[in-house]
């Protein structure tokens, strides 16, 4: 039997997660990049170790996208998208967060939460890597054309960055003819 269980985080509990994460963007200021990936698949690590609810493992999981968005040299994400993932994983790289990890089944709901937040808000770099992924795996198995692979990823690459920028951009300028000055929970 499962359980489907649904809550809502009103403006001051997306407040506290703002919050929280700004903090832990201060303290990532001091990591390099590879500081911040390798503390981020260290939780990764205790979490597949640890018995914890599979919706908080779930969550968690996703994680690895961003990970693999940073590490993937044919992706080649520019410095400022680079930047916002970046950020985003901050967070996972604190080992002191709201609800300590130690605690017995709901130790990683914090960071279940805040993984929830950050994919809402990387959505357009997520897809764009996703479908660049599935693209690569596409070309890698069909038959030779006219250009090279180089040339094909490089093309591709481009033309799914440039569609995330400009999806993200069409959404702030939606968001700036609202009342809203940001999204509900923005990393910025």
């Amino acid at each position: 039997m499962s359980l489907k269980v649904t809550f809502e985080l009103v403006d001051a509990d997306l407040k506290h997660f703002r919050s929280i994460m700004r903090e832990a963007r201060e303290v990532a200021k001091s990591l390099s990049a590879k500081e911040i990936i390798s503390a981020t698949e260290s939780l990764l690590s205790d979490v597949r170790l640890a018995e914890i609810p599979e919706f908080i493992l779930d969550r968690l999981e996703r994680v690895r996208t961003l990970i693999d968005m940073l590490r993937d040299e044919e992706w080649d994400l520019p410095e400022p998208e680079r930047g916002r993932v970046l950020n985003a994983l901050a967070y996972f790289c604190e080992p002191e967060d709201v609800i300590p990890d130690e605690v017995p089944g709901l130790g990683f709901l914090d960071d279940a939460i805040m993984v929830e937040l950050v994919v809402r808000e990387l959505r357009h770099e997520i897809e764009a890597y996703q479908d660049f992924c599935k693209s690569r795996a596409t070309r890698d198995t069909a038959a030779e054309d006219d250009r090279s692979r180089a040339e094909w990823l490089t093309a591709r690459r481009q033309a799914l960055q440039s569609r995330m920028r400009n999806r993200r951009r069409r959404e702030r300028e939606r968001r700036r003819g609202g009342s809203q000055g940001r999204s509900p929970f923005s990393l910025y």
